[in-house]
């Protein structure tokens, strides 16, 4: 494991995306307590001047250091976020600042690694650092990078893509599914999926017990399986089946179990069913519903399908698990 503190600059300009800004520090400042001692990463907000700089969301940030201080580090990746503007029709533009892709290319001249978050890309394409490579970004401006930079081959399904040093993520919050893919790059997949497992942790389970989370063991990398994955959870209560998926996904049954089996290491039916146990347990630990509300929540159907899966699962019943997990007394 590296013993060197590896420098990240982000850079800061005005209107830009503010969870590309916030979310790849709160990954990497979660790194430093899976690393035993070692330095991990010393993020650093980079703009114009030391004035605060206002996002999108109307949320000013103030700058750590100015682009000329940064011209002088050796940095080891550059994190460039996005901007974008909105149509009276509705209609979103990625916008490329000349002032910040001068800047984009001259700080990429003294990094190992440059990535970028969201419409991002469009800056590194601007800067011509994708030129002759596979990128992603957002969607919604998928075309327009098509159309405005032809040297760059643009693949809108995947969360991120790598092409060598260069690194792009496809929409605002895979800011932290690219920013945990560097941790996994640079740390090993064992100390990334426990940096996962800390963020879900603190937004949906309090207590200390080991984390098992559906969403992130393993994280597909195409957009179809996350929109399946999506769609089972917001039909986790409803009876689902395999032909149910098929057809929500437009592919036959076997082509949707080849899928799940090469992204996600299992079958459809044992996916539904880590979900609706996974979903169970958060019940189970921080609520006080009976069994049978839960197995009408969850898509088990009868209380025996619950303590079955759990019995499988987890090696023990739902009301050994609350028992032992419970968070405290309830309101």
């Amino acid at each position: 494991m590296s013993t060197v503190e590896r420098l990240v600059v982000i850079l800061l300009f005005d209107g830009v995306d503010l969870l590309d800004v916030t979310g790849p520090p709160e990954v990497f400042s979660l790194l430093r307590r899976e690393l035993e001692g070692a330095p991990g990463y010393r993020v650093v907000l980079a703009a114009e001047t030391p004035a605060p700089v206002t996002t999108a969301a109307g949320v000013r940030v103030l700058p750590d250091a100015t682009f000329e201080q940064m011209s002088g580090e050796s940095i080891d990746t550059l994190l460039v976020p996005g901007s974008v503007e909105t149509d009276s029709r509705g209609r979103v533009r990625a916008l490329a600042d000349p002032a910040v892709v001068d800047r984009v290319r001259t700080l990429a001249g003294r990094t190992r690694r440059v990535t970028s978050v969201c419409v991002g890309a469009h800056l590194l394409a601007a800067a011509g650092l994708l030129d002759g490579r596979r990128a992603t970004t957002h969607w919604s401006t998928a075309r327009q990078l098509a159309d405005e930079h032809p040297a760059v081959e643009v693949d809108a399904d995947p969360i991120f893509i790598r092409d060598g040093d260069v690194w792009t993520g496809a929409g605002i919050s895979s800011c932290l599914d690219l920013s945990l893919a560097l941790v996994a790059d640079d740390y090993g997949e064992a100390v990334a999926l426990r940096v996962a497992r800390q963020l879900v942790m603190y937004l949906k389970r309090p207590s200390g017990q080991s984390q098992f989370s559906v969403p992130l063991e393993p994280v597909s990398t195409t957009r179809r399986i996350e929109d399946l994955r999506h769609h089972i959870m917001r039909h986790i209560s409803e009876p689902l089946t395999v032909a149910d998926l098929a057809e929500y996904a437009h592919l036959s049954e076997r082509q949707l179990t080849r899928v799940f089996k090469t992204e996600l290491g299992m079958t459809p039916s044992a996916y539904i069913e880590s979900a609706r146990v996974e979903l169970a347990r958060n019940q189970l630990e921080s609520t006080d519903a009976t069994l049978e509300r839960i197995v009408t929540a969850c898509g088990f159907g009868t209380t025996d399908t619950l303590i079955r899966a759990f019995r499988r699962r987890l090696d023990t019943t739902p009301t050994e698990y609350r028992r032992r997990f419970r968070t405290g007394t309830l309101a």
